[in-house]
C-alpha cells in the first residue's frame, strides 16, 4: 500500500520536475540542498536563487527570437524589467546582465535608475519606460533624467496633462508613449482601467495636444490588461482593439514605431502548471503582423515589461513546523515559526497559491492538515480555501522537525510585506540569503539581511529616540 508522502506526490503530479528533485529523501530546488541550507542558516528563512532570473529572461528572448524568425517579423524585440515586482539591487544587477531595459512606476524608481546609471550598469543603449500616474516629484525626476541625454527615456503618459507638465519641467524634446485604458473583464466592478487614456480619446488627444508640437514625438503605444497574457477570447479581443488604434495612430503619426504589450506572463504556482509560452508569443506576433498587413503599415517593434515572470521563480521561503494542535476531531493545525500574513502577504491579501512542499520526511506517512501562522489574527492561515486542494504533509512528530518550503515567491512579497519594517504582532522579517553560482558552477551563498530583532522594532517605533 502506498502511504508515503513521496507516493502521494508521484501519483498526483509529474514528479520529479526540472527544479524539484529528491536527494536522499529530501527536497532539492535547482540543485540546492535545502536541508543543508537549513542546517547553515536556520529557519524562518527566505532566499533568492539569482541564476533563475537570467534563465527566465533568456527563455523569453529565445521565444520571441524564434517566433519572429518563423513569421518573418520585421520589428525588433525589447525585454524590459518591471521594477515594482522587486526593487532589490541584487535583482536589478542580475537582470541587467542580460541586456534588458527598465520600466518604472514612481518617483523613487528614478533614483534607482540614476544609481545604476552612475555605476555604468545602464547606458545609452538602454530604454527607461516611465509608467504610472505622475506626481510632481516623478515628473521632475523624469525630466532630470531626460536632461542628462545619455539614456533613452520614454515617459508613457497616463492622462492628458502629463505632456504639458513634462514640457514645463525640461527644455529637451520628448519621445513619449501613450497608455491605452483597456476595458476590464465583465467580472470586474468597473468597466475601464483607471490607468491610461480611453481608446476613443487617443486620436483626438494626439491631434489636439501633440501633432503640431515640434518638441514631442510619439514613439510607443502601451497596452496591458490585469488578467495578463492569457489564451482567452477577452485577451485576443482587447489586443485586436489595441492594434486597430495603433494602426489609426500610425497613419497620422510617422514617429510611432513601437507597441508595448506590457507584462503578464504567468509563473509556476503549482506542480500541475501548464502554459505554452512559445505558442502565446507566436500567436501575439501573428495577430500583430496580420493586422498591420491588413492596414498596410510597418510592423512595430515589440516591448514587454515582465516583472513577476523575471523574478518570481527565483525565490522561496522555508519554515519549520513548531507544533501541532488538535482543535477538534477533524482539524489538525500545524503552526509554523513565522507568519503568512506578514512574510507571504499575497496568501492573505489575494488568496495567492505558491508551490508548497515539505523539505524533508518524504518517505514518511502523510496526513491532512491546516497551516497556521504565529500572529493572533484569525486570517493568518494557509489551508484548502487558499490552496487548490487539501493540504497533505508528512505526519508531525514533535521529536523530529518538519520543514516546509514555499517556492516561486520572488515577486511583490517583500514590497507588499514592508521589507525591514513593522510587522503585524511584531513577527520578525526572516533572515534573507542570496544564492548564486561561481564560474565553476558551484553554489555560493551570502546573507543579504539578518532576521529582525527587538532593537530593530524598538527603533522603528520610536522608543530609542
Amino acid at each position: 500500500m502506498k502511504t508515503k508522502y513521496r507516493d502521494l506526490i508521484e501519483q498526483t503530479f509529474d514528479f520529479p520536475q526540472n527544479e524539484f528533485k529528491l536527494k536522499e529523501g529530501n527536497l532539492t530546488f535547482h540543485g540546492i540542498d535545502l536541508m543543508n541550507l537549513i542546517k547553515e542558516y536556520g529557519t524562518p528563512l527566505k532566499f533568492h536563487y539569482l541564476p533563475q532570473i537570467s534563465n527566465n529572461i533568456q527563455r523569453a528572448k529565445s521565444w520571441f527570437r524564434e517566433a519572429m524568425s518563423n513569421l518573418g517579423y520585421s520589428g525588433n524585440y525589447y525585454y524590459s524589467y518591471c521594477t515594482k515586482s522587486s526593487h532589490f539591487s541584487f535583482v536589478l544587477d542580475e537582470a541587467l546582465k542580460n541586456d534588458v531595459h527598465i520600466e518604472t512606476s514612481s518617483a523613487f524608481d528614478i533614483d534607482i535608475v540614476q544609481n545604476l546609471k552612475n555605476k555604468g550598469k545602464l547606458g545609452p543603449n538602454n530604454y527607461v519606460l516611465c509608467n504610472g500616474f505622475k506626481l510632481p516629484k516623478y515628473i521632475q525626476n523624469i525630466a532630470n533624467l531626460i536632461d542628462q541625454e545619455d539614456i533613452k527615456v520614454i515617459p508613457i503618459v497616463d492622462n492628458f496633462r502629463e505632456v504639458s507638465e513634462l514640457l514645463e519641467a525640461t527644455d529637451k524634446n520628448l519621445s513619449i508613449g501613450i497608455r491605452i485604458a483597456s476595458e476590464e473583464e465583465p467580472k470586474f466592478e468597473f468597466y475601464t482601467s483607471r490607468l491610461g487614456i480611453r481608446y476613443r480619446d487617443i486620436l483626438p488627444f494626439f491631434n489636439t495636444l501633440i501633432k503640431d508640437n515640434p518638441r514631442v514625438d510619439v514613439k510607443m503605444l502601451h497596452f496591458f490588461i490585469n488578467t495578463g497574457i492569457t489564451d482567452t477570447a477577452y485577451y485576443w479581443n482587447e489586443l485586436t482593439k489595441c492594434l486597430r488604434v495603433y494602426c489609426e495612430l500610425k497613419k497620422v503619426c510617422p514617429t510611432l514605431d513601437s507597441l508595448n504589450i506590457g507584462g503578464g506572463f504567468p509563473i509556476k504556482k503549482s506542480l500541475a502548471f501548464d502554459y505554452d509560452y512559445f505558442y502565446m508569443v507566436q500567436e501575439i506576433l501573428q495577430q500583430v503582423k496580420h493586422v498591420c498587413e491588413e492596414e498596410n503599415i510597418p510592423e512595430p517593434h515589440i516591448f514587454t515589461e515582465f516583472g513577476s515572470f523575471t523574478v518570481g521563480e527565483s525565490a522561496g521561503a522555508i519554515f519549520k513546523v513548531l507544533y501541532q494542535k488538535h482543535q477538534n476531531d477533524r482539524e489538525k493545525w500545524n503552526l509554523i515559526d513565522s507568519s503568512f500574513m506578514t512574510n507571504l502577504p499575497d496568501t492573505w491579501a489575494i488568496n495567492q497559491r505558491f508551490i508548497m512542499l515539505p523539505v524533508n520526511k518524504w518517505e514518511e506517512k502523510y496526513e491532512r492538515v491546516l497551516l497556521g501562522g504565529l500572529t493572533c489574527d484569525s486570517d493568518d492561515y494557509y489551508n484548502s480555501e487558499q490552496h487548490s486542494n487539501a493540504i497533505y504533509l508528512p505526519q508531525f512528530d514533535p521529536n523530529s522537525p518538519l520543514y516546509l518550503g514555499f517556492f516561486n515567491t520572488g515577486a511583490y512579497q517583500e514590497t507588499i510585506g514592508g521589507f525591514g519594517g513593522l510587522k503585524h504582532c511584531l513577527i520578525p522579517e526572516p533572515k534573507h540569503i542570496l544564492i548564486s553560482r561561481n564560474e565553476n558552477g558551484q553554489l555560493v551563498t551570502e546573507v543579504f539581511s539578518e532576521e529582525q530583532n527587538a532593537s530593530d522594532f524598538m527603533n522603528l517605533l520610536g522608543y530609542y529616540k
